[in-house]
């Protein structure tokens, strides 16, 4: 072993025990969880497709974030923190520390002849693309149509589990 490969080999040993710090740059796998197990997300493509979520055109790899600095939800960006490269950890995400609560000021009514003039039938549960993002229909009246734009999340508990697969020292 030359000193080129000592150094290499150090390098590495160096980078597998360097914890998450706020700043740092990680790359991370997760498998997101209702409370009752049943999977919501991934970023194993494998998983996805075994649990009928595969989304078709998705790249399914490792999610790159800067921690602690509000890229993500609050409980997986705490949770990360002082975590090492290969180091797994189970993680149980209130509410609050995730999507939030639903707020209500966040269901409007809409007039039904706006989704006329789209072309768009309205269908209970049917998530629409809106000019202010998507929303769930929730109610379809004779006149209006129920929008909510809560995360389909919010008030729900989740839980996650994430792997470090590397991270790379904020710059000074």
């Amino acid at each position: 072993m030359d000193e080129k490969d000592v150094k290499t080999e150090n390098t590495e040993k160096a980078a597998e025990e360097r914890e998450v710090e706020k700043g740092d740059i990680v790359l991370f796998n997760y498998v997101g969880r209702y409370e009752n197990g049943e999977i919501f997300d991934t970023s194993y493509e494998d998983l996805a497709r075994e649990n009928g979520i595969l989304v078709e055109g998705r790249d399914y790899k490792p999610m790159k974030v800067r921690a602690g600095e509000g890229e993500i939800i609050p409980g997986l960006d705490e949770a990360m923190i002082g975590m090492k490269v290969g180091e797994r950890k189970k993680v149980e995400v209130p509410p609050e520390k995730g999507y939030g609560m639903p707020r209500p000021e966040l269901v409007v009514e809409v007039p039904r002849e706006e989704f006329s003039k789209a072309g768009i039938e309205p269908v209970e549960g049917l998530y629409v693309g809106t000019d202010s993002g998507p929303a769930k229909i929730v109610e379809i009246g004779e006149k209006t149509v129920k929008l909510d734009f809560n995360h389909p999340l919010a008030g729900k508990k989740t839980v996650f589990e994430i792997e470090i697969v590397s991270v790379e020292k904020r710059r000074v």
